[in-house]
């Protein structure tokens, strides 16, 4: 049952995020009678986000994923599981003894507070909360100043 219980959020997310992405038809990004894993976001991929209000942030690589706060800028270390769906790819674990799930789906994205723009909106669910943000990969770069 535990392992249920993150891989139906991942889904709800991944549906949810899918609706923000912008260059889909309709409500989902993407060729609708194509039901392939989506493919934009590799395994071995790092793919990096970040949020505002509250701040958050942080990376995931393999089976690991870093979310980060003010309050903890090291970061905790979560192990998760990934899941590649139609829109998007979605990362699921445990913390602090709650579900955790980051959604990662195609479309621009603004952080609100820098001139930056991400190729990916993130969708995190915490501890019974949804929060918005942006993400990028090394081959998914976000353009506009390094340091804003």
């Amino acid at each position: 049952m535990q392992r249920i219980v993150p891989l139906i959020l991942s889904l709800s997310l991944l549906s949810l995020a899918g609706c923000s992405a912008s260059g889909g038809k309709g409500n989902m990004p993407g060729d609708a009678e194509d039901w392939s894993p989506y493919a934009g976001i590799g395994e071995s991929e790092t793919v990096s986000f970040t949020g505002t209000e509250p701040f958050w942030g942080g990376s995931v690589a393999g089976q690991t994923l870093i979310y980060s706060t003010p309050e903890s800028t090291e970061g905790a270390a979560i192990g998760v599981e990934r899941f590649a769906g139609r829109g998007g790819v979605s990362w699921s674990g445990m913390y602090g003894g709650a579900p955790l799930v980051l959604a990662v789906t195609p479309g621009k994205c603004s952080d609100g507070m820098s001139d930056r723009t991400y190729p990916f909106v993130a969708t995190l669910q915490i501890a019974g909360e949804q929060r918005s943000g942006c993400a990028w990969t090394e081959k998914k770069p976000f353009s506009g100043p390094e340091n804003p």
